[in-house]
């Protein structure tokens, strides 16, 4: 599956990787924690360039024996050190700039979750500045991130999602009434939830009328578009999908949550708030049945690099229910995404190494393109 390393252990087309983390999102805090066990993994195999986004959108490059420390000290949450003198500045066409010099980087590894790096403007951005990255691109990042359009295109493509409404800002100032009884019809609980926010940021569960009005402001508080969804009692299963062109399906894993459901508290602060299973203890054929339409969702909204896809197998009927994609989904060491490539034989390190590949493979692939139609004519 892997280019063959150098003797050193670096991909021989790969020296310097960039990390981006932390970000301008409700998410932050993830993204330090996923981060720090990329950078643990990486910072023997290549040269690693650290550039902390501060919460107000600022980019500062750390010190760069940072990543060495974070790797011999086990540090699980990294920091990110405001420095005015190391301030980032982006050069359209040229890349990342500090201190006046362009910073020598080969691929950029956007660990950032949530707005402002899984919905497709930090992907634009990269383009902008004609710099390899791992990851969706911009177009699947931003659907994969807005849960109301991967729904529609889903559901357009025959596969089988959770009943649900959508709701924007305006409609529920000028129309909040009317929200009672589209959560009616629905049928109560139900799931109210910002359209474009990932780690359950935002959500609540919603069991009668009496709670939707402050679970709904509760959403809106992260997005201008709510989602609320009918509640259905289901275990919740994940399943690992990495590749371009020809994306690989790894064995399903199941989350049990603590919790009432798998919420932030329970994913990130809470350390008995779930249970991670890996395989999922369901039937084979239900096993092969998730992978398919995991490899369908992912297709359907064109994601590459790598996603997470997660279910819903209701406990009465057995049916399974789309429930969301997730671009840059959470990348400890006991996260469940490379917890499921492990599972299958690709370790944490070499899952890196592939991501960073199928990055260059794809920034190679779009350099072909041409952008000049005059020049076209003239051959």
């Amino acid at each position: 599956m892997l280019n063959r390393r150098s003797p050193s252990g670096i991909l021989p087309f790969m020296r310097t990787v960039l990390i981006l983390y932390g970000g301008k999102s409700g998410e932050h805090e993830v993204s330090l924690r996923s981060a720090a066990s990329i950078v643990t993994h990486l910072q023997a195999r290549y040269r690693l360039l650290l550039v902390g986004i501060t919460k107000d959108g600022r980019f500062y490059l750390q010190p760069e024996e940072y990543s060495l420390q974070v790797a011999t000290k086990g540090v699980e949450v990294l920091a990110i050190q405001e420095d005015p003198t190391n301030k980032v500045y982006l050069l359209p066409g040229e890349g990342f700039a500090c201190n006046g010099s362009i910073l020598p980087v080969d691929i950029v590894f956007p660990i950032l979750h949530g707005t402002f790096g899984e919905d497709g403007t930090i992907q634009g951005l990269l383009e902008t500045l004609d710099v390899a990255y791992v990851g969706a691109g911009v177009l699947g990042s931003a659907i994969g991130m807005d849960k109301e359009i991967s729904k529609r295109l889903w559901e357009k493509d025959g596969l089988p999602i959770v009943p649900y409404v959508t709701l924007s800002l305006n409609q529920w100032k000028q129309e909040g009434n009317s929200v009672f009884q589209m959560a009616e019809q629905l049928g109560y609980p139900v799931f109210v939830k910002p359209a474009c926010i990932g780690s359950s940021v935002g959500i609540s569960k919603v069991k009668d009328s009496r709670d939707l009005s402050k679970a709904i402001e509760r959403a809106f508080k992260f997005d201008t578009k709510v989602l609320i969804e009918k509640g259905i009692d289901a275990r919740e299963i994940e399943c690992s999908v990495l590749g371009n062109h020809t994306p690989v399906v790894f064995t399903p894993g199941e989350v049990i949550p603590s919790h009432e459901f798998y919420d932030y508290e329970a994913k990130y602060i809470d350390p008995k708030g779930a249970e991670l299973r890996i395989p999922a203890q369901i039937p084979v054929e239900k096993q092969t049945k998730i992978k398919e339409l995991a490899l369908r969702a992912y297709r359907s909204i064109g994601v590459e690099g790598f996603a997470r896809v997660d279910f819903f197998l209701e406990r009465s009927t057995g049916s399974v229910y789309l429930n969301e994609i997730n671009t840059i989904p959470g990348f400890t060491s006991i996260s469940m995404f490379p917890r499921m490539c492990a599972f299958d034989g690709l370790s944490y390190g070499d899952l890196l190494d592939r991501l960073i590949q199928l990055g260059w493979e794809r920034y190679q692939e779009r350099k072909q393109l041409s952008y000049d139609y005059l020049q076209d004519t003239h051959q």
